[in-house]
C-alpha cells in the first residue's frame, strides 16, 4: 500500500494515537507542534460526550489552520516538513496517488 494512503487513515477517529504521541504534524498548513497545542477535537455530541468509545474515536483539529489532517508520531511515520509537504500534495494540492500496477 502506498505510504501515503496508509498514514492518511491515521487523520481521523486518531485520539489515542495523539495521545500516545510526543510530536504531531498537519497535513494541510504542515505545521508541526506537540500534543497539547490540540485544543479542539470533532466526534464528541451533548449525547456521547461520556461515551468511551466516542471518545476514543474523536478527530483531531490542528491548532493552526482547524483542518481534521492531523497525525501523530505515534502512528508510525515521519512528523517533519517533508514527509507533511507530500501528504499535503497528495490530498490537498489533488495530485493523483497512482497504485504500481503488477507486471504480468
Amino acid at each position: 500500500m502506498n505510504e501515503l494512503l496508509a498514514a492518511y487513515r491515521y487523520t481521523t477517529n486518531n485520539y489515542a494515537q495523539i495521545e500516545a504521541s510526543t510530536t504531531c504534524g498537519c497535513c494541510h498548513c504542515v505545521q508541526i507542534f506537540k500534543p497539547a497545542d490540540i485544543v479542539g477535537w470533532t466526534g464528541l455530541t451533548v449525547e456521547n460526550i461520556e461515551d468511551p468509545k466516542a471518545i476514543a474515536a474523536q478527530t483531531a483539529m490542528c491548532p493552526h489552520c482547524g483542518s481534521e489532517a492531523v497525525l501523530g508520531d505515534g502512528c508510525g511515520f515521519p512528523i517533519n516538513a517533508h514527509f507533511l509537504a507530500r501528504m499535503n500534495e497528495a490530498w490537498f494540492q489533488r495530485t493523483m496517488i497512482h497504485r504500481h500496477k503488477a507486471k504480468t
